[in-house]
């Protein structure tokens, strides 16, 4: 996957199997969202969770980009009224 938006249905997937956004393995400890500082302000990511080796590596493309690690996350499925349209992750405790 690459460093920029992605699409819904590998959001969802990555959501629902609990797999890394980038390689696609089962997902472990600590989690990691790379997001804008608007998404990290918000604490909301539209990026799937990644592993901590490949958020570093996408990171070093994209290097304007927040790290956020985490121990878990709750996935948000957006509803009719949601001011944010896309799904989206929100971590529940960052590490």
């Amino acid at each position: 996957m690459s460093v920029g938006a992605p699409d819904r249905r590998t959001v969802v997937r990555c959501a629902l199997a609990r797999v890394c956004g980038h390689c696609g393995q089962s997902l472990g400890r600590p989690i990691v969202f790379l997001g804008d500082a608007e998404e990290d302000a918000r604490n909301a990511f539209h990026r799937p969770p990644l592993h901590a080796s490949c958020a570093v590596e996408l990171h070093e493309r994209e290097p304007d980009l927040v790290l956020v690690r985490t121990g878990g996350f709750e996935f948000v499925r957006p509803g009719g009224e949601d001011p944010d349209p896309e799904p989206r992750f929100v971590p529940n405790s960052r590490l």
